[in-house]
């Protein structure tokens, strides 16, 4: 008997080793999928015509893609910033951001390093784009100090959307959640994109600066995005987060019965 208990929590251990991979694994896929596609609807040059407009929906799409195909393996972050976040809310331990974070670098490096290896120079750099493809960069009329104000703002949007998708009270509204953040990524990218280029995502800039070394005023995707999510978090996990009831538990479970009901109707 104990030796079968044994080999049981043995067994246990694996499968939980495997499972913590595996969201890992899935995590550096996910955004090594950002980075390939979304900088791919970036290019621009005299061949490739572009604007805000389509690169900012392009990026929204491509974030619908990362969430459903991935979002229930490891929630598809894509952001150290949405890790953070989630790390603040107890969603996460510890240990487990930082396989995140890890993973997330590594996956917008092989990401962006995809699309340098499958496109053609040319496309890559441009006149419109000279330092290169998918860079973040501040309009010139922008200060370094408005550029981050631009970036921590709308991080913080991006955030309050998030934690307002983890409320307990929202349990039962997860429906359609890719189409939800794409439009969000895509509503926010439209709003900045021409101003910092709405990164919202300190590797999303990581990659493409490491890649082509353009370190201008690096330093606001990275202070700007995750202040935003450490303020974010913490403001609305305290002031605005709050726990069912168990009454209330019961009636959102009924009501939700109830309208799938009435649809199979």
């Amino acid at each position: 008997m104990a030796t079968s208990a044994s080999q049981s929590n043995c067994w246990l251990l694996q499968r939980r080793q495997l499972d913590s991979i595996t969201t890992v694994l899935a995590e550096m896929i996910a955004t090594a999928m950002l980075m390939l596609l979304g900088c791919m609807g970036c290019v621009q040059n005299s061949v490739f015509t572009n604007s805000n407009f389509q690169s900012a929906l392009n990026f929204g799409f491509v974030v619908l893609i990362c969430i459903q195909c991935f979002g229930c393996v490891c929630g598809a972050h894509l952001n150290p910033a949405v890790t953070l976040a989630t790390y603040v809310y107890n969603m996460i331990s510890l240990p487990m951001a930082l396989a995140y974070f890890v993973a997330q670098v590594v996956g917008a490096f092989i990401g962006y390093g995809l699309l340098k290896a499958v496109l053609p120079e040319s496309a890559i750099y441009s006149t419109e784009n000279p330092n290169g493809v998918c860079l973040t960069s501040l309009n010139s009329t922008l200060t370094p100090w408005q550029g981050l104000a631009v970036e921590f703002l709308i991080t913080c949007v991006l955030i309050s959307i998030c934690c307002g998708v983890w409320d307990p009270r929202n349990a039962t509204k997860q429906d359609s959640l890719p189409v939800r953040f794409g439009l969000a990524i895509a509503c926010l990218s439209l709003t900045a994109g021409q101003l910092t280029g709405a990164s919202m995502n300190p590797v999303r800039s990581f990659a493409p600066a490491i890649w082509n070394g353009y370190w201008d005023d690096h330093w606001i995707y990275w202070v700007g995005p995750m202040a935003a999510a450490l303020v974010t978090s913490v403001i609305y996990k305290h002031a605005f987060r709050r726990e069912l009831e168990e009454s209330e538990v019961d009636e959102t479970t009924m009501s939700t019965k109830r309208t799938s009901e009435a649809e199979l109707a």
